[in-house]
C-alpha cells in the first residue's frame, strides 16, 4: 500500500519584514516537489494553500507584529495538521516563515509526541522581552517550548507544544546574546556549524538522531537558510557558512534511514531574492533524499 502525503501551503510573510516569502509555496510547486514525491512511490495530495490575511488588510496589526492574524493562521495550520495525522498521512507544510511551525508542530504533536529536528541557521527562541527585532518568526521555537506571547504558547492547547529534551538544532550560526542564554539553561542540544565542520554531517545526523531514540516519530522543520548562501540565495535572513549541498544532503538520507520522519516543514524560501528559483529547486531535492531517493 502506497504511503500518502499532504501538502499544505501556508503563504504567510507576516512573522518577518522582508516582503516575498510568501511566494514560497508556488515556487515550490513550481519546482515540481509533488512530481518528485509521486516519483518515489507516494501518493501525493495537495490540499492547496491556508487562507493567510494580507497584511496591508491588517495594517492595525502592525504595532503588535501581526500578531492576532499569526494567531489565526497557525491555528489553521494546526488543525490541518492534526487532520492529516489523524488519517496516517504525512504532512509536509511549504511556506511562508517559521512562524507556520508553531501551528503545525503544534498539531503533529497534537495526540502523540514527536521529536523535533529544528534545522535552521538560527535558534528562533527568542520572546517578547529579549527580541530586538519583534520580529515572531524569530520566536517560534521558544513559543513551542513555551515561552512568549500567550496567546501562540496556549494556542489550541495549553502549555508548551513539545519538551526541551525532545528538541535539536542542527547547523545553527547565528543567535542572539539571550538566546545563548536560554539554549544553555535549557540545555536543548545543539549542533552549531563548527560541530559540523569538526566533526561531520554524518556524525551530528546520528547523534541527533540517537538524542531523539525515545521517540517513535520525527518532525523536520527545514528553513532554507541552514544552508550556505551560495547553495540557497533565495532566504530573507541568509547567514555565510551553511551547509554545503552535499551535507544537505546527507543530512536528509541518514534521517530517511530511520524511517521516522512524520512530517515536515519547508519555509523561508523567498523568490524575490532567488536566482532562477535555485533556493525551491533545492528544497525539492532534500526534500526527496528525506523521503527515499537514493544515489543508487
Amino acid at each position: 500500500m502506497k504511503r500518502s502525503i499532504r501538502i499544505i501551503g501556508i503563504p504567510i510573510d507576516l512573522g518577518q519584514s522582508k516582503r516575498g516569502v510568501d511566494m514560497g509555496p508556488a515556487a515550490l510547486r513550481y519546482a515540481g516537489l509533488a512530481e518528485n514525491l509521486t516519483s518515489l512511490g507516494y501518493e501525493v495530495h495537495d490540499n492547496g494553500d491556508i487562507a493567510v490575511p494580507i497584511r496591508e488588510t491588517v495594517a492595525d496589526e502592525m504595532r503588535h507584529h501581526y500578531l492576532p492574524s499569526i494567531c489565526f493562521t497557525c491555528r489553521s495550520v494546526y488543525e490541518a495538521a492534526r487532520q492529516a495525522v489523524e488519517a496516517g498521512e504525512i504532512p509536509i507544510f511549504i511556506g511562508g516563515d517559521h512562524t507556520l511551525a508553531i501551528g503545525s508542530i503544534g498539531g503533529v504533536t497534537h495526540a502523540q509526541p514527536a521529536g523535533l529536528l529544528w534545522i535552521d541557521a538560527h535558534a528562533d527562541s527568542n520572546t517578547p522581552d529579549t527580541t530586538i527585532s519583534g520580529n515572531i518568526h524569530g520566536m517560534a521555537l521558544a513559543v513551542l517550548l513555551g515561552d512568549g506571547y500567550a496567546e501562540l504558547v496556549d494556542l489550541v492547547r495549553p502549555g508548551p507544544a513539545i519538551l526541551k529534551e525532545d528538541v535539536v538544532l542542527i547547523a545553527v550560526r547565528e543567535l542572539d546574546g539571550d538566546e545563548k542564554i536560554r539554549l544553555r539553561e535549557n540545555g536543548i542540544k545543539v549542533y552549531t556549524m563548527r560541530d559540523i565542520d569538526e566533526r561531520g554531517m554524518g556524525t551530528v545526523t546520528r547523534e541527533a538522531l540517537e538524542h531523539l531514540e525515545h521517540l517513535e516519530r520525527l518532525h523536520v522543520s527545514l528553513d532554507m537558510d541552514c544552508m550556505d548562501p551560495l547553495e540557497a540565495p533565495g532566504v530573507g535572513t541568509a547567514v555565510s557558512g551553511g551547509l554545503s549541498y552535499r551535507e544537505g544532503q546527507l543530512m536528509m538520507e541518514i534521517i530517511a534511514d530511520s524511517g521516522r520522519c512524520c512530517a515536515l516543514d519547508i519555509v523561508e524560501i523567498n523568490p524575490v531574492l532567488d536566482r532562477h528559483n535555485k533556493t525551491a529547486r533545492l528544497a525539492v531535492e532534500l526534500a526527496a533524499s528525506l523521503f527515499g531517493k537514493r544515489i543508487l
